[in-house]
Parts: C-alpha cells; sequence; structure tokens
C-alpha cells in the first residue's frame, strides 16, 4: 500500500456514505445515498439461496457503463448485494464470497454459479483469481474488483508467521479506552484483547502481501503504467479507540465517529497522475462514479437526483473550492452526518442524542458540544443544511429516516412485498 501511495495520489479526507459495508458498496457502485437505492445495513438475508435477491436491480452501477464501452469486468472477491450466485451488473468474470465475511481458511467461493470450496488462505486465494484475470485479459480493456474479505472478523487463522511479527507490537494507534457507553455488548469482549488486535493487522498485512502481487503481475505483463489502480474500503473500524471494536453499528445507538466513516483512498496512474501526491479535500464515495466515468472520459449518468460530483480537479491538484460543496453527508439508517473541514453534526431521528464537535480543537471528538448554548447557531445552521440536502436527493419510498436501522442487519429489498417496516432485523433478534 506504501508503494502504491507513492506512485499514486492519496486522499486524506475520504469518507463513505454509510459506515458499514452493504450500503457503502451500493453507493460505491451506484452514485447513489442509500435513501436513493434502499440499502441501509449489511445485507443479512438474499445474499443465496433459497431466495436470493438482487438488491441493486433496476439501478445503473458504473460497471454497467464499462461493460457497454468494451471493457470486460471481473470480480474476485466480496459482493455482498445480494444473489451471489450470479454475477450482476455487466461482471462477466465472477468468483464471489457467498455472503459478506468468511473463514479465512479453506472458504466457500462462487465460481461458475457453484459454491466450492477454495483450499488455503482466502486473501490469498482472491489474489491468485485476480493475477489469473490479469493474465487472461491483458491484451483487452478491462476492469477488476479486488475485494478482500481482511479485515473483516474472524481475527483468527491468519498465517501464524505474520500474527507472531506483532508480539512486540505496543498498538500504538489503537488505544483500548474504557467500554463506551454505547458499546454494543456484543463486542465489548474485545477491548484489551491483544489477540485480537495481532489478528486484525495480521489480515491486513495478508491483504497488502496481495496488493503487492498484483501490482508485480501489472509490471511483468507491461501494464502497470498504464492501468489505473485504486485502493479504498468501504467503511471505517474501530479497534478500541473510543471504547468499542467495530463500524457504525459497534455502538447502539449508530455512530459515525470518524474511525467509522473516514476511508483510505489511494489512486495511482504512472502515466496521468502525480507521485507521492496527499490532498486534504474532502470526498465522498458518492462522488466515485461520476469521478471515474469523468476519468475515463465516458459519459455520465443523466440523473439530476445523483449527489456527486467529479473530484479530478482535486487529484490533478486543483482546489476543491472548484467543486460545487466542499461538504460530505453521511446516514446510517435514522443517523445522519454533515462534516465540514472544521465541525460535524450529526443527528438521530426522531429524538436524538445529537452530537457536535468542533474537529479543528477537538479532533478526537472528545467533547460533545450539542448542549453548549455559545454554540446553538451553528448548530441550527448545520441542521438546516443538512436537512436541505437531504430533502433533495432523498427518495421517500426508501427514506432511512423512516427505516427501523439497528445495525443487525436487512432482511429483504424494501418494495411492496416487503416494507420497510418490516425489512430489517431488530436488536439481537
Amino acid at each position: 500500500m506504501d508503494r502504491l501511495a507513492a506512485t499514486g495520489v492519496r486522499l486524506e479526507n475520504f469518507f463513505c456514505t454509510s459506515p458499514v459495508c452493504s450500503p457503502a458498496r451500493a453507493s460505491l457502485m451506484t452514485g447513489r445515498i442509500p435513501s436513493q437505492h434502499g440499502v441501509h445495513d449489511w445485507i443479512r438475508d438474499g445474499n443465496m439461496p433459497p431466495n436470493p435477491a438482487r438488491y441493486l436491480e433496476g439501478l445503473t452501477c458504473y460497471t454497467d457503463i464499462l461493460a457497454a464501452h468494451g471493457y470486460v469486468c471481473g470480480l474476485s472477491g466480496k459482493w455482498h448485494l445480494g444473489d451471489s450466485l450470479t454475477p450482476q451488473h455487466g461482471f462477466t468474470h465472477w468468483f464471489a464470497l457467498p455472503g459478506g465475511a468468511s473463514e479465512y481458511n479453506n472458504a466457500k467461493m462462487i465460481r461458475d454459479g457453484q459454491e466450492q470450496v477454495q483450499p488455503g488462505y482466502l486473501s490469498d486465494v482472491i489474489t491468485q483469481d485476480a493475477v489469473e484475470f490479469l493474465q487472461e485479459h491483458k491484451g483487452r480493456r478491462f476492469y477488476l474488483s479486488v475485494h478482500y474479505n481482511a479485515p473483516h472478523s474472524p481475527w483468527t487463522g491468519h498465517p501464524q508467521d505474520i500474527v507472531d511479527s506483532y508480539d512486540n507490537c505496543p498498538f500504538k494507534t489503537c488505544p483500548q479506552e474504557a467500554a463506551h457507553p454505547w458499546c454494543n455488548p456484543h463486542m465489548r469482549r474485545l477491548l484489551g484483547d491483544r489477540e485480537s488486535l495481532k489478528g486484525y493487522f495480521a489480515a491486513v498485512t495478508g491483504a497488502d502481501i496481495g496488493v503487492g502481487r498484483i501490482l508485480d503481475k501489472l509490471e511483468e505483463l507491461g501494464l502497470r503504467r498504464n492501468t489505473l489502480v485504486i485502493f479504498s474500503s468501504d467503511n471505517g473500524f474501530s479497534c478500541g479507540q473510543h471504547g468499542f471494536w467495530g463500524k457504525g453499528n459497534g455502538t447502539v445507538p449508530l455512530n459515525m465517529y470518524e474511525n467509522s466513516v473516514k476511508v483510505p483512498f489511494i489512486v495511482s496512474h504512472p502515466a496521468r497522475l502525480p507521485s507521492g501526491a496527499v490532498r486534504e479535500g474532502l470526498v465522498s464515495q458518492y462522488d466515485f462514479l461520476p469521478t471515474l466515468l469523468d476519468y475515463l472520459g465516458l459519459p455520465p449518468v443523466r440523473e439530476e437526483s445523483l449527489p456527486g460530483t467529479s473530484f479530478l480537479p482535486v487529484l490533478m491538484g486543483g482546489k476543491e473550492e472548484a467543486r460545487e460543496e466542499v461538504v460530505v453527508y453521511d446516514e446510517y439508517g435514522p443517523v445522519r452526518m454533515i462534516r465540514t473541514h472544521e465541525w460535524k453534526y450529526v443527528h438521530r431521528y426522531p429524538y436524538g442524542p445529537h452530537e457536535l464537535y468542533d474537529l479543528g480543537k477537538d479532533p478526537g471528538e472528545r467533547k460533545n458540544l450539542i448542549d453548549d448554548k455559545s454554540w446553538q447557531s451553528a448548530v441550527s445552521e448545520m441542521r438546516r443544511r443538512l436537512a436541505a440536502w437531504f430533502a433533495r436527493y432523498v427518495v421517500p419510498a426508501v427514506d432511512g429516516t423512516r427505516c427501523p436501522v439497528t445495525g443487525q442487519g436487512q432482511k429483504a429489498r424494501i418494495g411492496p412485498k416487503h416494507p420497510m417496516e418490516d425489512a430489517f432485523y431488530q436488536l439481537y433478534e
């Protein structure tokens, strides 16, 4: 990953649209926010038979556009957007994880419409499929999604030599704080557990090795200079910071801490982009689709309802003020966030609790200013902007403020057969 960053551009302030996997992945694919595509939680049901459900059916993904313009599209790894058995949205190569997580050894994967046990360590298995795809399609225009399960739980089953390499690591970036008052009780046991920390970091290292193998293959094939390589993640994660383990559903109620909503984003294309550059601009996953199409010179998705704008000027070193608005918005069911460079406001429908942080003075989000009367005008302004933005883009039939999202998973795609009131698992159901 360091090697990739040294040959490309790293965005310091890239945010997910929702701090849990499936909604964020749906937003990356479609350019829509959760209250437009209707995926509001991680997909628990509908990934496999007997009742597979295609959660993005009827929506345009950027891979649909790539395939229509001559790209062969491949998937190696996690899909987690429903009906994992079936290639969808322009993909013709389909080596998919059946669900959203897996054991790391001898895992089941889907190939040619069949679920098969794949011997070996999962990150290596996914990488091997990816390099074989590159070898096979080296003479064509291709797009490849390499979606590692790592570092998702479980934090066991990783190569022992990698795990052991963290024996003396102080894990300074992961302070094991006292349990957060909202800490998900099922994750509380992980606080202070060094073996889980070692497993988490070992999983990252395993994926890092895979990234290196893919870069090596591109160089071997003479494709590295003219291939756009992007590294990112669907959501963030806390490993003890703020006193909890997990992402947006690591707490009850759901949270929008920086660890949950900020994700890595590195983009490298030696023939076109600068090397070793760092950009501070605020960018969201809903900006990814218009940026990719802009970068490739492909026609944009002509829907006024799409909230994103191309951040190509930011990548190329231009000022972010050239974009329409330098603000990012997040949602996770009834929880919504607006974030500027200096401020973050979190609103929980219908009654709170709400949060306000002065990120310039309090980047660690330690002091909630929501009840400080001296900041009420700031709260009112942030609340107004938040409400106006979502009012502009929300599709009422799948409005997250009306969805009983708890972080325990989504049962079905919202629609006539499954009204939003019945589409989500309730706490510890």
